[in-house]
């Protein structure tokens, strides 16, 4: 097999919906042990993560539009959602969701700052 394989085969590409419904794809590597904040940060999307990752804040709080079967939220996530303005019930925290295989053609919008 050729590496030009091996790396398209850990490729995925998901969706990040900004602010103003602009639809941005992104091909993201999943052996890289990213997030979605992650991804949208290095997308130059306006997504803060102020902690890092560690679903200490709500500032890459997002939507998820698919019908993407994710991970339970932690107590930590749910905590901070309770938390977080524009609620929904398809809220997630960007920095809580992995990317991986399981996640190819998810599609997220981000959640209003204010």
């Amino acid at each position: 097999m050729h590496l030009n394989s091996l790396m398209e085969d850990t490729n995925i590409t998901i969706t990040i919906i900004d602010r103003e419904d602009v639809s941005h794809e992104i091909e993201v590597p999943t052996d890289m042990n990213l997030n979605v904040m992650e991804t949208a940060k290095a997308s130059d999307l306006p997504v803060e993560g102020t902690c890092g990752g560690m679903a200490l804040c709500a500032s890459c709080h997002c939507y998820v539009t698919s019908s993407h079967e994710l991970p339970q939220a932690s107590d930590d996530e749910e905590d901070m959602l309770d938390q977080a303005f524009f609620v929904e019930s398809n809220s997630r925290l960007g920095c809580q969701i992995k990317i991986t295989q399981e996640v190819d053609g998810l599609v997220v919008k981000l959640a209003p700052v204010d």
